[in-house]
């Protein structure tokens, strides 16, 4: 499954990187969640710090992520993602739309939306040409505080009514994820699930094995 074609009945992580890189340190971290093969997108989001440390870490993480078959993608910033050559953006709710990220980065480029609780707004993002809509948060979260909470069943419609691909998003870990799983999410994103476990970023990964159709 890739971001441009769902219905292929099989979910994927969608890893988002912790909120601060030491790149020494992190490029072996990443490496190790990224081994396994659950891994299809991440997702590099760093906030309160300067457009070139984004630029510098996100040139760093690209090439390793491609190595292993992974999207890149950068939050936020469309004109930051161009200048480190990402796969793409993620888009929230305070944030360029779809229509100004597609024209910095070009048509090619994978675009996704956040959409909170809302599948008006997934659909008018589906409209405006994104290539996936996140949902969430679907559980308690310590990585920031949810604006929103959403409920399972909005993946299960979203499932019904379209073929976009949906991202579920928001406290998931490998106990509390098989729900959204068989509700029909085609990607489960995962941050202090995989950057906190002591066991370290390559099995914290294994964990979700069984519930992922690879």
């Amino acid at each position: 499954m890739n971001l441009y074609d769902k219905k292929n009945e099989s979910c994927a992580l969608y890893l988002i990187t912790p909120p601060i890189i030491e790149l020494s340190e992190f490029k072996e971290e990443l490496v190790q969640a990224l081994t396994p093969g659950l891994v299809e997108v991440v997702q590099l989001r760093l906030k309160g710090v300067d457009d070139q440390h984004v630029i510098d870490v996100g040139k760093t993480l690209r090439p390793i992520c491609h190595h292993f078959d992974t999207t890149f993608i950068v939050n936020d910033r469309p004109d930051l993602a161009i200048k480190i050559g990402a796969d793409g953006v993620h888009l929230g709710e305070e944030d360029s739309n779809v229509k100004n990220a597609r024209t910095i980065l070009g048509s090619s480029a994978i675009i996704g939306v956040s959409c909170y609780n809302s599948k008006h707004k997934a659909m008018l993002a589906s409209e405006e040409g994104a290539n996936y809509v996140a949902f969430g948060a679907f559980y308690h979260t310590k990585t920031k505080i949810p604006k929103y909470r959403a409920r399972i069943d909005i993946i299960e419609d979203w499932s019904y009514i379209s073929n976009v691909a949906c991202v579920a998003i928001g406290g998931i870990t490998a106990n509390n994820c098989s729900n959204i799983v068989n509700a029909g999410a085609d990607y489960i994103a995962v941050i202090s699930a995989i950057w906190n476990d002591k066991e370290g970023p390559m099995k914290a990964v294994m964990k979700f094995t069984k519930f992922l159709n690879h």
